[in-house]
């Protein structure tokens, strides 16, 4: 092997991951600085929007998220008055969350999260290209040594996760 034809592969292939995180960090950011809201927090927003009210739990389990990281967000949404928690039945201890008039707004002012308009595009390409794609992703992952990762289908910084969501 010639030297400097690898080199100038893994270098490529760094780029390109760069590429792709730095692109899904700026999306972030734009996000936070003109919404307010991160990545997870416009999903789970938009995800009561379109389904109506929804228990924490099944909201959890439309977006892929964890029962805790789902309490985090509905917590910040409630604080900026986006979404209410509403006990309609009976039972006092059952909780849905409503979006609100506010809620719905913000919805339709923001963007669409950067993975609506990448799975939009990806479910265009032929059937065998997505198939590439998807075996050399997952060989990737594999590299990197992330297949012990758990990781919901979201494209997000990593920071749309911490404590202060």
């Amino acid at each position: 092997m010639v030297h400097g034809v690898s080199d100038d592969y893994e270098d490529d292939v760094l780029r390109s991951l760069r590429r792709i995180t730095r692109a899904i960090d700026q999306h972030s950011r734009h996000l936070a600085t003109t919404f307010g809201l991160t990545v997870p927090q416009l999903v789970c927003l938009r995800v009561i929007g379109e389904q109506g009210p929804l228990s924490p739990s099944r909201l959890a389990r439309e977006v892929a998220l964890s029962q805790a990281t789902i309490t985090g967000i509905v917590d910040r949404l409630v604080a900026r008055q986006l979404v209410e928690r509403s006990r309609i039945s009976a039972d006092r201890r059952l909780v849905t969350v409503v979006i609100i008039a506010a809620g719905t707004a913000l919805v339709l002012q923001a963007p669409s999260p950067l993975q609506e308009r990448f799975v939009s595009r990806l479910a265009k390409l032929p059937n065998d290209e997505r198939m590439v794609i998807h075996d050399t992703l997952q060989k990737i992952v594999r590299l990197m040594g992330g297949d012990e990762i758990e990781a919901a289908p979201m494209l997000t910084d990593a920071r749309d996760f911490s404590i202060e969501q």
